[in-house]
């Protein structure tokens, strides 16, 4: 997506070819910087303290955490050790479990002289798919924009979102935002309700972010504000992530969706 004009993914090979850079979350929104990963341990500290967040990001960052310890060693007990150290950062994150787990079974059948440049190929790889999953995320969101576009014949339509969904939180384009950054791009009128999504404020601190930098309409709110703008007909749509959606279409998300889907669904 885009700062200020400027195309920027969450993660990315520094111009080195080695080493990684990621937008250090933590000091958004009040300051935008860059930091550099040079190590294992510098991708798990990114990921145990949150200057990484967000499952296809954790992922992503662990991918390359794999690939900075193949390059320092590419022995089987420092792949071992990588991939141990990396799981305990998040222990509960499915997508860094996964990321390891594909790690480790491509890279324990080679050689260690074959290990580094494969780490490397595989974490872009990863990084690849989640763009493109989630670029067809939008591509499937947006139709639903579109129709409340063409409801409203064309006049500005409301959406309202929970936590941070957006490309702060995967590689690019992110979820939940990924139909509104499309619906915006293509130039439907649309304007953004923004929860502030407490007790870490993503909402307030990532997604406003995010949306301004990128030119959308938005209005930063108190959580329990988004059931008061659905009554008064202030909202068309409500879209949130999901952490997990089961088979039989459960959802599980941040505390607080469930008070926006009630709402919504009442309205």
């Amino acid at each position: 997506m885009k700062i200020d004009g400027q195309p920027f993914r969450s993660i990315w090979l520094a111009e080195d070819g080695w080493s990684v850079e990621i937008i250090d979350q933590t000091l958004l929104p009040h300051e935008f910087r860059i930091r550099l990963l040079q190590s294992c341990d510098d991708a798990a500290e990114a990921i145990s303290v949150m200057r990484v967040r967000g499952a296809p990001l954790i992922g992503a960052t662990a991918a390359y955490g794999v690939a900075l310890a193949m390059r320092a060693d590419a022995s089987d007990g420092a792949l071992e050790q990588a991939l141990a150290g990396l799981l305990e950062t998040r222990p509960t994150a499915v997508n860094l479990r996964w990321a390891l787990s594909l790690m480790k079974a491509e890279l324990g059948g080679l050689v260690p002289g074959q290990r580094c440049a494969a780490a490397y190929r595989l974490a872009a790889e990863i990084c690849d798919e989640d763009v493109q999953t989630n670029s067809r995320i939008g591509e499937h969101g947006l139709q639903l924009l579109r129709e409340r576009s063409q409801a409203r014949q064309g006049e500005q339509i409301h959406i309202l979102t929970h936590c941070n969904a957006g490309w702060l939180a995967t590689v690019d384009w992110g979820t939940a935002l990924a139909p509104i950054y499309r619906a915006h791009d293509e130039g439907i009128a649309l304007h953004v309700w923004v929860d502030e999504t407490r007790p870490r404020n993503q909402g307030a601190a990532l997604t406003a972010w995010e949306l301004a930098a990128h030119g959308i309409p938005h209005d930063l709110i108190v959580d329990n504000a988004g059931g008061h703008l659905m009554q008064k007909g202030l909202v068309d749509i409500c879209i949130t992530g999901t952490d997990r959606t089961a088979r039989n279409g459960d959802v599980c998300n941040k505390i607080g969706t469930y008070l926006k889907a009630l709402a919504a669904a009442d309205n």
